[in-house]
C-alpha cells in the first residue's frame, strides 16, 4: 500500500513540474496542495536527499526539479519515499533468500506480480500525470 508520504510526493513533484518559476517556496506547495507544511518539509528533505529536487533557503528560496519533468518516472518517487514496493519481505531487496524459496508454490505469483507493479510505476512519467 502506498502511503500519504509516497502520494503526496508526487504532488509535490507534479505541482513543481506544472510552475514556470524557477524557484517554487514551500509554503506554496502547502497552500495549493492543502498539505500540512511541516509534513511537506520532511518530504522535500528527503527528495532533495535522493536528488530528484534542489533547494534554495533564504529570501527568494525555495525548490525546483533537478531535471526535466518527462525524465522522472513514478516509480523512482515512491520507491524513494516509500521504500521497496515488494508485494511480500521475501521479494524485498537485500533480504536474504528465504530457506522455503525453492518449494514455495506462491512465490512465482508474488514475483510476477511485483513485476507488474514496478513496471507499471516506471512506465509511468511525471508528466504522464500532469
Amino acid at each position: 500500500m502506498i502511503s500519504t508520504k509516497g502520494r503526496y510526493a508526487l504532488r509535490v513533484m507534479m505541482d513543481l513540474a506544472e510552475q514556470k518559476e524557477d524557484v517554487v517556496p514551500l509554503k506554496d506547495i502547502a497552500e495549493r496542495q492543502e498539505i500540512s507544511k511541516k509534513y511537506l518539509e520532511i518530504i522535500v528533505k528527503d527528495l532533495v536527499k535522493g536528488k530528484l529536487i534542489k533547494g534554495s533557503s533564504g529570501k527568494g528560496g525555495g525548490y525546483r526539479l533537478c531535471r526535466k519533468p518527462e525524465e522522472y518516472s513514478v516509480g523512482e518517487i515512491l520507491e524513494l519515499t516509500e521504500g521497496s514496493l515488494a508485494t511480500v519481505a521475501c521479494l524485498a531487496p537485500d533480504v536474504e533468500e528465504c530457506p522455503r524459496a525453492s518449494q514455495c508454490k506462491t512465490l512465482p505469483m508474488w514475483a510476477e506480480f511485483d513485476k507488474m507493479v514496478h513496471d507499471y510505476f516506471y512506465s509511468k512519467k511525471l508528466t504522464d500525470l500532469l
